[in-house]
């Protein structure tokens, strides 16, 4: 007969390792909500605007 206290944290490994598959899997929103990104995106689309302002109304 195995001993207890080996096959307790033999569940227990395989408990964190399922928590630890599940968290893995994320989407294109997590990635969005990264405050580098979009301080980028927010740069880039205020240059895009600027850009276009100026073809817009001074050219």
């Amino acid at each position: 007969m195995p001993d207890t206290t080996q096959l307790d944290t033999q569940l227990d490994t395989r408990q964190s390792e399922t928590t630890r598959v599940q968290d893995e899997p994320r989407g294109c929103l997590f990635a969005l909500s990264q405050p580098p990104l979009m301080i980028f995106l927010a740069v880039i689309g205020c240059l895009l605007l600027m850009a276009s302002l100026h073809d817009l109304l001074l050219l």
